[in-house]
């Protein structure tokens, strides 16, 4: 089974697969985390570029784009495949669905080209479920206690337009990107994540 969180900065994505994880392992299953970009030697390096680089290195948006789904290449490659292969349960922080959104509806690229490419990158291999965590930018922001990333810095503007893009490829993916109001209890957004992947299990089992 393969799981990804997304949302906007804020939502509780980290909070919320350390709960699930925990719990699937809890059921019995072997649980391989990883992170989009990331969890691959080539996915950190491009992770640091895009989102800690120099301030005095710029990084246009198609190349932005294109950086992302190196390091997604290689992680599909290199983790994601292998693990589902032995039958482990993959949890991933973001995935293609992000850069839709992130370089796509809110950076102005053109939304299909960047899914065109992406379909290149993942090789036919997509989460069983995305959990989209919904939250308004500015319940969100209060809950950005640390330094923000080089993403993170592009004004309320950027990050309104990122809710949207996730909401309006919700409306186009519901049987697999599952919309959780995310401004809620701990407790109660992830009794609604186990709910869903609960389902995902029994229909595997």
């Amino acid at each position: 089974m393969f799981l990804s969180f997304d949302g906007i900065d804020g939502a509780g994505k980290t909070t919320q697969m350390d709960l699930c994880c925990d719990w699937l392992r809890e059921q019995g299953g072997e649980v391989v985390r990883c992170r989009d970009p990331g969890s691959t030697p080539l996915g950190e390096r491009i992770r640091d570029i895009l989102l800690h680089g120099e301030a005095d290195l710029p990084i246009g948006r198609r190349s932005e784009m294109l950086l992302y789904m190196a390091a997604r290449a290689q992680l599909v490659d290199e983790v994601i495949r292998p693990a589902l292969a032995a039958n482990k349960i993959i949890v991933s922080d973001r995935y293609l669905l992000a850069n839709l959104v992130y370089q796509g509806y809110a950076g102005g690229l053109d939304v299909e080209a960047v899914r065109r490419v992406g379909l290149v990158a993942i090789e036919q291999t997509e989460p069983d479920a995305v959990f989209l965590l919904d939250i308004s930018p500015e319940a969100a922001d209060r809950r950005l206690n640390r330094t923000l990333d080089r993403m993170e810095r592009q004004g309320g503007d950027y990050r309104r337009r990122l809710r949207d893009g996730f909401l309006a490829e919700a409306a186009r993916a519901k049987e697999h990107i599952h919309v959780i109001n995310a401004d809620r209890p701990v407790e109660a957004v992830q009794a609604e994540i186990r709910q869903i992947a609960g389902q995902l299990l029994h229909m595997e089992g």
